[in-house]
């Protein structure tokens, strides 16, 4: 959203990141796949879901998003069943419908369709109150490119440590 539809509303950008909270994030997924674009996502959870997801009781590895008919669906995410719900708890690792709009899950056949590009689950947050998912349409990594990030990460951290120690 730009700054003058937040000021319309009487919510600024701060205001508006303040209220999101993190609930889960796929740490992993950032390692083995390169994030070309991404974006936010409803998910359609049950009352157990919400509350075991706001405790962090969850896991997005080996999850993924797919495309099917006009819908899109979040499979492999785990969400732990709550402890003090009823004996008819949630099946723990069931698929899950993502809310989009029309003209994103068009464009995100389009992409899908392309050779070797997947949607990832980036992250799981809270934003008013629902929940979203943050997803990424990615590449897969080779090894050799897994290799040269964490190198160009390791001499960035060496470079912050030498000024460090320069200005002190």
């Amino acid at each position: 959203m730009s700054p003058s539809i937040f000021l319309l509303y009487g919510v600024n950008e701060e205001q508006e990141k303040a209220e999101e909270r993190i609930a889960i994030s796929n740490r992993k997924a950032r390692h083995d796949y390169e994030v070309l674009e991404s974006l936010e996502a409803g998910v359609v959870l049950r009352g157990s879901e919400v509350k075991s997801l706001r405790l962090g009781n969850a896991n997005l590895q080996d999850s993924y998003a797919y495309v099917k008919g006009s819908e899109v669906w979040l499979s492999g995410m785990h969400i732990n069943p709550y402890e003090q719900a009823s004996i008819l708890n949630h099946d723990p690792r069931r698929e899950r419908k993502l809310l989009l709009h029309k003209k994103e899950i068009r464009k995100l056949i389009g992409k899908t369709a392309e050779k070797g590009l997947t949607l990832v689950p980036l992250k799981v947050y809270f934003r008013s109150g629902l929940a979203k998912v943050e997803l990424g349409i990615c590449k897969g990594k080779r090894s050799y490119d897994k290799r040269a990030a964490i190198a160009k990460r390791e001499n960035e951290r060496e470079m912050r440590r030498q000024f460090s120690r320069r200005d002190d």
